[in-house]
């Protein structure tokens, strides 16, 4: 797979990942990204890995007493 061939394939990765973030916030599931419900035009940040070498880490939290996801929430990470 050439460079381009494979960017390409990564977008479309990431597009359908953040189609599928989509419907769950449609059912009513909120999109944390540092502690914040941020709009959708700021979901693209979770793919961005830093200078500082921190990427996002996705926890999906379920309610604790339903096991029903209650909220997908990202978090940022250090690989160090």
């Amino acid at each position: 797979m050439s460079k381009e061939d494979s960017g390409i394939w990564k977008e479309g990765k990431r597009d359908q990942y953040l189609e599928g973030l989509k419907r769950y916030r449609n059912k009513g599931v909120p999109i944390v990204i540092d502690g914040e419900e941020l709009p959708e035009t700021d979901w693209g940040r979770i793919f961005e890995i830093r200078e500082d070498d921190s990427f996002y880490m996705a926890d999906y939290v379920p309610d604790e007493e339903t096991g029903k996801l209650q909220e997908i929430r990202f978090d940022r990470v250090y690989n160090r």
